[in-house]
């Protein structure tokens, strides 16, 4: 019997767990980008992603998230949009309380930013994490439950605390050059499902030598 990949256009891909969704088909703003698979977990407000847990989003910077990511319930973004002037003698927001206020809002737009933030493939959030703005977290990474992700995260790397920090590497250097080579996220979907148990439980040899033929 041929093995069928499983659909990533779905919203609930387990229909009897609706607290899971799948961000892909979920999300509407053009500032977010999910790849498949990438899914949310929330027993009250799955659906409400968008809203919910992707917070001062006004651009034009981006949240990019790649395939294969496992967000626990409350992973929350924070974007460039919360940051607030911190050169003069107050941070507070006067012009959006409006009146004449209003009149400079040039004091808090055009506010310095890192740019988009940018999560990879295979990244695993714990319950409740948050990122900040700018942040990027490499392949294949974990973020611990209740972390606040201020710095970069590199490639399978491991953190938690507040601020987040390096507990360690999934892999050594070697192995995971060799994972990021073999780049299984990539893969063909029916490749990957005749796969699949070797990318969850084999080797890098296994991958190097179940990877398909370049493209």
């Amino acid at each position: 019997m041929p093995r069928v990949p499983a659909d990533p256009t779905v919203l609930h891909p387990f229909p009897d767990q609706p607290r899971v969704v799948l961000l892909r088909p979920l999300v509407t703003s053009e500032l977010i980008e999910v790849g498949e698979f990438t899914y949310y977990d929330d027993p009250d407000h799955p659906t409400a992603f968008e809203t919910r847990n992707v917070l001062y989003h006004y651009g034009p910077e981006k949240l990019r998230i790649g395939r294969f990511c496992a967000l626990g319930t409350g992973v929350r973004f924070l974007m460039n949009g919360a940051n607030h002037r911190m050169d003069g003698p107050s941070t507070f927001p006067f012009p959006i309380m409006g009146g004449s206020w209003g009149e400079h809002f040039d004091l808090i737009t055009g506010l310095p930013g890192r740019g988009d933030t940018v999560v990879s493939n295979d990244v695993w959030f714990g319950h409740g994490a948050t990122v900040m703005p700018g942040v990027r977290i490499g392949h294949g990474a974990v973020v611990a439950a209740g972390s606040v992700v201020v710095d970069d995260v590199p490639d399978y790397g491991v953190v938690g605390g507040n601020p987040a920090k390096l507990i360690r590497r999934r892999f050594d250097d070697d192995t995971v050059a060799r994972l990021l080579a073999v780049a299984w996220w990539d893969w063909p979907l029916d490749h990957l499902t005749e796969h699949l148990r070797a990318v969850m439980s084999g080797t890098p040899a296994d991958l190097e030598r179940l990877a398909p033929p370049p493209r």
